[in-house]
């Protein structure tokens, strides 16, 4: 919303300006393409400008940084939503953000046209959203707890199915003490733990555009530790380097404790604080560390209230 805000302080004076002049020359196709190819650079970001009449047919070509198109004049753009917002009382309308009939993401931009207290028109401007300046995106704080239903054919069945033992249920005390060393010393700073499929798919600092896939013959064998360099823990991760060990604990025994409810696979970021739970009833829950850790396993799973 504040970038918006801005977006709209830096168009509705320069807009304003053009409208202004617009009166005289309306009617007349040529004088008004002359007019917005003189002034398109004052439009900051603009793709095209163009004039429509009050019923919404466009009155003269589109004109941008390259020239002028002219395969919209008499184009009819009252269907478009942009249209369909109400202009506030001061004559500058910038649009929601809507999908161009190119298939791109675009905003609009309308200022009001008038002589004395007789509507013209509009003056428009149509804006490519990746040409437009971005905010600075601040951390966010971690979202509430969060649980997403899964399968429901999945879930009327639950109890007609059994966990069948992976070959990192095996060695799975191994397997996570592999996987906390790589978490705590090696770099690992996101990691997606299929159980029921003993594989890990991981990222790490030193390459994190890029997953690797540790499958069970690696989180068989510490020496895969050897394979990536030591790190310090990161000064910006929201989780401490202390929880990983109980909260690989936690996630061994939701996997172990019961044959029917049991837990399929998990993700811990470090960065955002966040780990994600799905279990055999394709049920999923997404939370930060703390409130995992303050859970014991018969909340999961249904005992002890």
């Amino acid at each position: 919303m504040r970038k918006r805000a801005e977006l709209a302080d830096q168009l509705h004076g320069p807009m304003a300006r053009i409208a202004a002049q617009c009166p005289p020359l309306w009617g007349d196709r040529d004088k008004l393409d002359a007019l917005l190819g003189e002034h398109f650079a004052e439009i900051p970001h603009a793709k095209y400008l163009y004039c429509l009449d009050p019923a919404g047919i466009q009155i003269c070509d589109n004109v941008g940084s390259s020239g002028l198109s002219t395969a919209h004049f008499g184009r009819d753009r009252s269907h478009r939503a942009y249209m369909r917002e109400p202009v506030p009382p001061w004559g500058f309308l910038l649009s929601d953000a809507y999908v161009s009939q190119s298939g791109r993401p675009s905003i609009t931009a309308l200022h009001v046209v008038r002589t004395g207290d007789t509507v013209l028109g509009y003056l428009g401007a149509d804006f490519d959203v990746r040409h437009l300046p971005t905010a600075s995106v601040k951390p966010e704080k971690p979202p509430a707890w969060r649980q997403v239903k899964g399968d429901p054919s999945i879930r009327g069945t639950v109890f007609m199915q059994e966990r069948s033992e992976s070959p990192m249920d095996r060695h799975i005390e191994q397997a996570l003490s592999i996987l906390e060393e790589l978490i705590t010393d090696r770099g690992l700073f996101q990691a997606v733990i299929h159980f029921s499929s003993s594989r890990v798919t991981a990222w790490f600092l030193d390459d994190p555009y890029r997953y690797r896939m540790l499958d069970d013959e690696a989180l068989a064998d510490p020496d895969i530790c050897l394979l990536y360099p030591r790190q310090p823990w990161p000064a910006d991760a929201a989780m401490p380097r202390e929880a990983v060990k109980p909260m690989l604990a936690a996630m061994r025994e939701l996997r172990l404790a019961d044959r029917t409810i049991y837990l399929r696979s998990a993700s811990i970021n470090i960065f955002n604080g966040m780990i994600s739970l799905t279990f055999s009833c394709d049920g999923s829950h997404y939370l930060t560390y703390a409130e995992f850790l303050d859970r014991k396993s018969g909340f999961w799973l249904g005992v002890g209230g």
